[in-house]
C-alpha cells in the first residue's frame, strides 16, 4: 500500500545485490577469474578492482577480516557490469553521467551526500560502485521502456493509480490548545465552532508544549492516544474539550476533518512505485541477456551452493594475501 510520507534517502536503496545464477562449468584458465559471454575478467583485473576499492579507508575497514567475502562481492560487481553493458548494447539504450547524477540527487532527497556515501562505504560499498548501481537501475528502466514495458510511468497510469489509492492517503487535520480550566475551555470551544479560522489566534494566546500553533495532519493511527477517540467521533469543523491533568489543564481539540494530498504532492511516490514495476520488467530482460551470454567462474575458486558461490571444500582463500583467489559471479 502506498503511504504518504516525507521523502528521505534510504541508504539500503543504494545497496548492491550480489547473487549467482547462470553459471556454467566450461572455459577455465588459471589467469581468468570469470567469463561473461566473449568477455573475460582476469585475476589481475579482479585484484586491481579490489585494491581500488580498498583505497577508501571506510571500505578497507569493512573488508578487514572478511577479505574472501569482499572479493566475491567485487567479482560479482565486475560480472554484473559486463552483463549490463551487453544488455544496454543489445537494446540500444544509453544512460549518461548526467542522468546518473540526477537520479542520485533524487535518491538523496536533500540529505548530505558525503554522509550517505560515508554510510555506504562503512558497508563496503565505494563511491564508484554506487554510481554503477544507479546506472544499472536506469538501464533497467530504459530497457523496459524500449520494449514497451514502461506504461506504468505514463501520466494516465499515474493518475489512475492516484485515484485507486487516494482514500488510503487520507489524514486527519486537527489542532489542540491547552487552557487552564474548564470555563476557559468552553469559551474556546464556542469560539472555534463559530469561527474555525480563529484557531491560530486562539492558539497564540495559550502557547506551550501542549498547544499546536497551527492545524496539523496525521494518519488515523498516529493521533495522540488521549485525544484519538474524541477526534474520530467529532464532526468536521467542530471542537471539543478534554481534561488532561498531565498536560496542565483542559485540552481543546479542533477537528477540521479528513484531508487528502493532491496528485502532485504524492506523484514522486507514485513514480517510485511504478518505477519498481518497470524495473522488474527490465530485470527479466537482463536475465535473458545473462542466460544468453553464459557466465562462467573458474571452478578452482569455488562451488555453487543454493545460488551462491562458496569456497570449495569449505576452505577459505585470502585474495588479499594469496595468489589463488576465491571468486563469485552475480545476477540480479
Amino acid at each position: 500500500m502506498l503511504k504518504r510520507r516525507v521523502r528521505r534517502v534510504v541508504v539500503s536503496g543504494f545497496l548492491l545485490a550480489v547473487a549467482v545464477t547462470g553459471l556454467t562449468a566450461c572455459r577455465t584458465s588459471p589467469s581468468v577469474a570469470a567469463y561473461v559471454g566473449d568477455e573475460q575478467i582476469s585475476v589481475s583485473e579482479l585484484e586491481s578492482a579490489v585494491d581500488d576499492r580498498l583505497a577508501e579507508p571506510e571500505v578497507a575497514a569493512f573488508a578487514e577480516g572478511q577479505e574472501d567475502e569482499f572479493t566475491r562481492r567485487v567479482l560479482g560487481l565486475l560480472v554484473q557490469e559486463e552483463v549490463y553493458d551487453a544488455a544496454a548494447e543489445r537494446y540500444d539504450v544509453r544512460v549518461t553521467d548526467a542522468q546518473v547524477r540526477a537520479r542520485i540527487d533524487e535518491l538523496l532527497g536533500g540529505e548530505d551526500e558525503d554522509d550517505v556515501f560515508g554510510q555506504l562505504a562503512e558497508q563496503g560499498i565505494g563511491r564508484a560502485d554506487v554510481l554503477e548501481n544507479v546506472r544499472q537501475q536506469l538501464v533497467r528502466r530504459e530497457i523496459a521502456e524500449a520494449e514497451g514495458g514502461a506504461d506504468a510511468l505514463s501520466q494516465q497510469a499515474l493518475r489512475a493509480r492516484y485515484e485507486e489509492v487516494r482514500e488510503t492517503l487520507g489524514q486527519v487535520s486537527f489542532g489542540y490548545i491547552t487552557v487552564p480550566d474548564d470555563a476557559t475551555a468552553q469559551a474556546v470551544v464556542a469560539q472555534l465552532n463559530a469561527d474555525p479560522a480563529a484557531y491560530p489566534a486562539l492558539a497564540a494566546q495559550y502557547p506551550g508544549a501542549a498547544t499546536t500553533p497551527a492545524l496539523e495532519s496525521r494518519a488515523p493511527g498516529e493521533l495522540p492516544a488521549v485525544l484519538a477517540e474524541g477526534i474520530q467521533a467529532a464532526e468536521p469543523g467542530t471542537a471539543f474539550a478534554t481534561p488532561v491533568p498531565e498536560a496542565g489543564g483542559v485540552v481543546v481539540t479542533f477537528v477540521e476533518g479528513v484531508v487528502y494530498p493532491s496528485f502532485e504532492e504524492v506523484r514522486p511516490q507514485l513514480e517510485d512505485e511504478a518505477a519498481q514495476a518497470v524495473e522488474a520488467v527490465g530485470d527479466e530482460l537482463i536475465g535473458t541477456v545473462r542466460e544468453d551470454l553464459g557466465v562462467t567462474v573458474n571452478p578452482r575458486y569455488g562451488v555453487l551452493e543454493e545460488g551462491r558461490l562458496v569456497p570449495a571444500d569449505g576452505g577459505v582463500v585470502d585474495i588479499l594475501g594469496d595468489d589463488d583467489p576465491e571468486l563469485a559471479a552475480p545476477a540480479e
